[in-house]
């Protein structure tokens, strides 16, 4: 991908963001998937991150895991291209009297170089996919080791290139859902609030090259691999039952292979070496 596209790719994600700004709180916080989803990753940081770390977080969005740290006692410089989810993401740090604990940068993941607030951090931390947006991840990858104090940590939740529940749907003949990710190389159109963009998927074994020189693997964990996917947000309601089941499961076999690989997401921590 040259420079020129990608630039106009992050302008495209940051206008379809910005767009859905005012209402993505609303949209996504009693969908009961996504409190799973967010829990996860929460215990998952939890293993590994000390008290009163600092956080450089990535796609920060309107701020929900940077007040989440910040309640927890860390330092957080919360980063975003979307300048509407920036400001959505200040009025809810005002409200919540954290301003001295959350600071903020309208910065692109693939201009870290460029930080007003260079670090270095304990922990840098990108949920739910935000860095599937590039087809620069290398380039993003390589300037996190930099960035981070010896013995740092980066957390990334990243959509692998098959997700289990997504081939199943080739059963209800929904072949372009089903296989939009494997024949991805090029990347994938998404379309969010009227505005279109391009997503790509990566294996942990390609962060994990990227960084192998710098940076040691502590753990990774599918996410959504056998509780469904977010946008069957029903699902919990229909079957309850069913619906707890797949939870306890998945919260056993989470870092087991397959499962750790087939997810929906997958959560990754590196540490740097010393």
């Amino acid at each position: 991908m040259n420079i020129i596209s990608a630039n106009v790719n992050e302008q495209q994600t940051a206008a379809a963001f910005s767009k859905q700004s005012e209402i993505f709180d609303a949209i996504y916080s009693d969908n009961i998937i996504i409190q799973y989803k967010r829990k996860r990753v929460r215990d998952h940081v939890n293993q590994f991150l000390a008290p009163n770390s600092t956080i450089l977080e990535l796609n920060s969005g309107t701020g929900e895991d940077a007040i989440w740290f910040a309640q927890m006692g860390h330092q957080v410089h919360a980063t975003d291209i979307a300048t509407a989810m920036q400001k959505t993401l200040i009025e809810k740090v005002e409200n919540a009297g954290l301003t001295n604990k959350i600071s903020h940068e309208l910065r692109s993941f693939t201009a870290l170089d460029q930080l007003k607030q260079e670090g270095p951090y304990d922990l840098v931390f990108s949920n739910f996919a935000g860095l599937n947006c590039t087809g620069e991840l290398d380039k993003v990858l390589q300037s996190l080791p930099p960035l981070l104090n010896p013995g740092g940590i980066a957390t990334l939740v990243i959509l692998p290139p098959f997700c289990l529940w997504e081939t199943l749907l080739a059963l209800k003949g929904d072949f372009k859902t089903a296989f939009r990710r494997t024949f991805s190389r090029k990347g994938v159109t998404a379309h969010l609030e009227g505005k279109y963009f391009t997503c790509w998927y990566y294996r942990p074994s390609y962060i994990i090259n990227q960084l192998k020189d710098k940076m040691e693997v502590l753990r990774v964990e599918g996410l959504c691999t056998i509780v469904p996917p977010s946008y069957l947000e029903r699902f919990p309601q229909k079957r309850p039952k069913l619906y707890r089941f797949l939870t306890n499961l998945e919260n056993r076999w989470k870092s087991v292979w397959p499962w750790k690989y087939i997810g929906d997401y997958y959560i990754i921590s590196l540490r740097k070496k010393n």
